[in-house]
């Protein structure tokens, strides 16, 4: 198909896609008849005037591909895609001696599990929480009573954390595999309209359902799920994987995708302690910022704010420090701040919308980074770092799994009051006043301050005063990266790939998948499946 991008069109007109179609058809010289079909492959707002603007990028098919390579290239904005296929090229090498095992049922085990089910490897998956809905069961237990369960809460179960978010599918890598990652979704019943939007989110109500439909599929194809099963070792002969250790025995095992997530905290103490390569990586802590939703789209969209034809405001911002970023992370318009812990005693916050995103209020995490300088090189320390501040929140919020809380007017002073007016805290597990930035070291807290300023500056009244600021934001992402070599096998172990965010190579949703496909690929390339498959 033809893709034809920067088609611009006025807020106010009738019928603003029909209008785009033409306008591209007319800039490729053809009449809206010669098209097989034609649809919006993405939509963008431009707010950068008084009356913002709609920017279409316009897919269109003809009935002859020569007439298609012809028009490529015809102008600038018009180019030829070719939706991406996965096909990976299975080794002619030793076969596998054992099923290969997935450790990890978020986006990055689930997508190389999926990728290894289908090309006939029967995969063995392992997941330390709970089956989807007896999670959603576990995590509505904990909003509502505070009564923790460390294996099954927004972190640990089937989907990972991106199941309890926004589902944002925006990503910053540039691969060809993310249209497949799209595609992949869309089949499992994610909505249409993540083919074209400029930012596309699923919501987590959806994306619960998606999950399901690929875990499915895996067992469709032979592989086979193991839930509350968590591992707690590894088994080396030769310097090569043997077998894993799991709360529910051993698995004999020659090849692990290990996709453990961003918090596994006792299972990257388990990989230092015989001896895997574990390295410092950046990551940032914060708080989560929430507004009205409304006035986040009246800086956003000024008159023209809202208006039916615009989405949902989004924002995203940073600023630079010295040698830190303090920046907005996870933004959920809409959306509501909730509880997620998954060690007792220690508080912390994450964002999350439905996909209607039809809440009151905007929040993000307002984040500042810190990297392994900080810790003299010691991921343990990183580690170690994070849990403290989560504790210290926990003692704030006074127990229970309540979280300290201040309005900005209160923190730019250094104080403690939390003076609540048209902005109401959505914090599940509820809300104590507190000092936050006695909860942090205080460069970082002295940072964050300077970086709010800055975005009051960027989008008018993101410092207003009644601004709910609500910590500890501690999980941006993995404090640790296992090392791997270029055949994204770990360097201490053959037959062990590190994947996905609990590596520390990838971050969100898309990103985690399209990693979890890599390895997959590397897997697949040094060994065919067991003959018996």
């Amino acid at each position: 198909m033809l893709l034809v991008r920067g088609i611009r069109v006025d807020l106010n007109s009738a019928q603003p896609q029909q209008q785009a179609v033409h306008k591209a058809c007319k800039l490729l010289r053809i009449s809206p008849r010669q098209a097989v079909s034609t649809g919006v492959a993405k939509l963008s707002v431009d707010a950068r005037h008084k009356t913002p603007v709609l920017v279409y990028t316009i897919a269109i098919t003809l009935e002859n591909e020569g007439a298609e390579l012809a028009l490529a290239g015809s102008a600038p904005c018009v180019a030829l895609a070719r939706p991406a296929v996965f096909r990976p090229i299975v080794g002619s090498g030793q076969p596998l001696a054992h099923r290969p095992v997935v450790c990890g049922l978020g986006p990055a085990g689930l997508f190389a599990a999926l990728a290894l089910a289908r090309q006939g490897y029967q995969p063995i998956v392992l997941e330390r929480g709970p089956a989807l809905e007896d999670r959603v069961k576990a995590v509505e237990h904990f909003s509502a009573t505070g009564q923790l369960n460390p294996e099954a809460n927004i972190q640990f179960g089937e989907g990972g954390a991106g199941t309890f978010s926004d589902g944002k599918l925006t990503t910053r890598i540039n691969d060809e595999l993310c249209s497949f990652v799209t595609q992949t979704l869309l089949k499992h019943g994610a909505p249409a309209e993540i083919a074209y939007k400029q930012k596309p989110h699923v919501g987590t109500d959806l994306l619960r359902g998606v999950i399901l439909s690929i875990r499915k599929e895996i067992q469709r194809l032979g592989g086979t799920v193991h839930f509350n099963t968590k591992l707690t070792g590894l088994v080396e002969k030769g310097g090569k994987l043997a077998a894993v250790r799991t709360t529910q025995g051993e698995f004999a095992c020659d090849a692990l995708i290990l996709a453990v997530g961003h918090s596994a905290r006792d299972t990257f103490l388990t990989l230092a302690q015989q001896g895997l390569p574990l390295e410092c990586k950046p990551f940032s802590v914060g708080f989560r910022a929430e507004h009205l939703q409304t006035e986040i789209e009246k800086s956003l969209y000024h008159a023209a704010a809202g208006h039916p034809a615009l989405p949902r405001g989004e924002y995203q911002l940073s600023h630079h420090v010295g040698q830190r970023c303090v920046y907005t992370f996870c933004m959920c318009p809409g959306g509501q701040v909730v509880a997620s812990a998954s060690e007792e005693g220690g508080a912390l916050t994450n964002g999350m919308s439905y996909h209607a995103r039809d809440g009151k209020n905007a929040n993000a995490a307002v984040v500042v980074s810190v990297d392994g300088s900080d810790f003299g090189g010691d991921p343990l320390k990183a580690i170690q770092f994070q849990r403290e501040l989560e504790q210290a929140a926990f003692r704030a919020g006074g127990g229970g799994y309540q979280a300290p809380a201040q309005t900005v007017d209160s923190f730019l002073q250094a104080g403690s009051s939390l003076n609540l007016k048209r902005v109401q805290p959505t914090y599940d597990r509820g809300v104590q006043a507190a000092n936050l930035g006695s909860l942090l070291p205080q460069q970082l807290a002295d940072t964050l301050r300077t970086g709010l300023t800055a975005f009051d500056r960027k989008l008018r009244g993101y410092a207003a005063p009644d601004t709910v600021l609500t910590g500890l934001e501690t999980r941006t992402s993995s404090p640790v990266r296992l090392v791997r070599g270029q055949d994204l096998q770990c360097e201490g172990m053959l037959g062990l790939y590190p994947c996905g965010e609990g590596a520390g190579y990838a971050g969100g949703i898309v990103s985690a998948a399209v990693d979890g496909l890599r390895c997959a690929q590397a897997l697949m390339a040094a060994h065919p499946p067991r003959s018996d498959s």
